[in-house]
């Protein structure tokens, strides 16, 4: 007999491939695609886990949600990492606060064109339906993102959420404390 336990971690992990594929997928503004998809193992999950960890000691407890969500990720069984870099699109839109997409080079370059981030969100949306509709337990979670590009996990971005990913009798996600 074949039990439930022995593919159960296979069977997450083909669910974040076709997840992946779902944020690749997702519309993009223009049709340009500034985003970066990746998958951790349990080794990258862990290590993210230790930058969490260290997040919360350089706020000297005051955001105790690191804490939570460093020892939360630990139950996922892997990880999806939906990144974008920063890339203007030339709209001159004013969402991100600035009149125009030059005044925004001239003043601040980092701060994310608005459609940088609603393209990742909307590819965040399309790989999360395809967790929900294949029963797998998800959390997205921009502190294990931002511990991730911390670490170089998505090189080049200066944005990225995390989707923690498992299939277990009750989700570790949903009553978090």
């Amino acid at each position: 007999m074949l039990n439930e336990k022995d593919f159960n971690k296979e069977y997450v992990l083909t669910v974040a491939k076709s997840m992946a594929v779902a944020a690749r997928t997702a519309p993009k503004a223009r049709g340009i695609d500034n985003l970066v998809i990746g998958i951790c193992n349990k080794e990258e999950i862990k290590r993210i886990s230790e930058q969490l960890v260290k997040d919360y000691n350089e706020t000297n407890g005051k955001e105790s949600f690191l804490l939570r969500d460093s020892q939360n990720i630990l139950e996922c069984d892997c990880m999806l990492l939906v990144a974008t870099k920063t890339v203007v699109l030339g709209l001159d839109c004013g969402y991100c606060g600035f009149k125009t997409c030059e005044d925004k080079i001239k003043t601040n370059k980092l701060v994310p064109c608005f459609f940088n981030s609603e393209d990742m969100g909307l590819a965040i949306g399309s790989a999360v339906s395809v967790a929900a509709d294949k029963r797998v337990d998800s959390r997205v979670m921009f502190s294990a993102g931002s511990a991730a590009m911390r670490l170089g996990m998505v090189e080049g971005c200066n944005q990225c959420l995390a989707v923690s990913l498992c299939a277990k009798s009750k989700n570790p996600f949903f009553d978090r404390k």
